[in-house]
């Protein structure tokens, strides 16, 4: 992406995202309230210096965003646990699909990291939510999980995943997430192109 193309974007999102139809969820036809902005994985950096900027702009304006990484989020639940210290040093010696399988379990989007993000979200009142670190916990959380299981979380409130790779929209095929713009994660269909939405 050129400097132009990511200024561009990032005047587009926060449009969309200080924009009175998007804050009150306005023609969503009774869909969950999710978007997605994707973005070339190697745009990474870039992309959060932009979403740095946004939220500081849309605090000026008065719009509080709450901002949960996944990554971040999944350290501190394996922290709170007290089984951080013991995965870090089985890490190296584990067989790398059960090492898996064992993260998977210990962070299971419906037992584990949906009560997580919710009990996040009620610390306090915010406007718009910010799902990041997707790419961090791949393969260990899968996006779609993620946000099926958010569907009865991230309730009156507006969430934007940022999401490094594509969101594919098809009439035949239905919309798909392909992370890194490599792998299909799966589809998933409610989310809406926040880059398609106008302010």
């Amino acid at each position: 992406m050129t400097p132009t193309e990511l200024s561009e974007q990032e005047e587009h999102l926060f449009e969309v995202l200080s924009g009175k139809r998007f804050l009150q969820m306005e023609g969503l036809s009774n869909e969950v309230p999710f978007f997605i902005y994707h973005y070339a994985p190697e745009d990474a950096l870039a992309i959060a210096g932009s979403r740095k900027r946004i939220k500081n702009r849309l605090a000026n304006g008065g719009i509080d965003v709450r901002e949960i990484n996944l990554y971040d989020l999944s350290v501190e639940m394996l922290k709170d646990r007290g089984v951080w210290d013991r995965l870090l040093a089985l890490e190296p010696e584990q067989d790398k699909a059960d090492f898996r399988e064992l993260l998977q379990g210990m962070l299971d989007p419906q037992l584990h990291l949906a009560p997580a993000i919710r009990a996040k979200l009620a610390e306090g009142d915010f406007d718009v939510f910010f799902l990041t670190g997707i790419g961090e916990v791949f393969p260990y959380i899968r996006s779609h999980n993620v946000l099926n299981n958010l569907q009865s979380v991230v309730t009156g409130k507006p969430m934007l995943m940022f999401f490094p790779g594509r969101y594919e929209q098809s009439d035949t095929l239905g919309s798909s997430l392909v992370l890194f713009g490599r792998m299909k994660d799966d589809q998933y269909y409610r989310a809406k192109d926040i880059l398609e939405q106008g302010a």
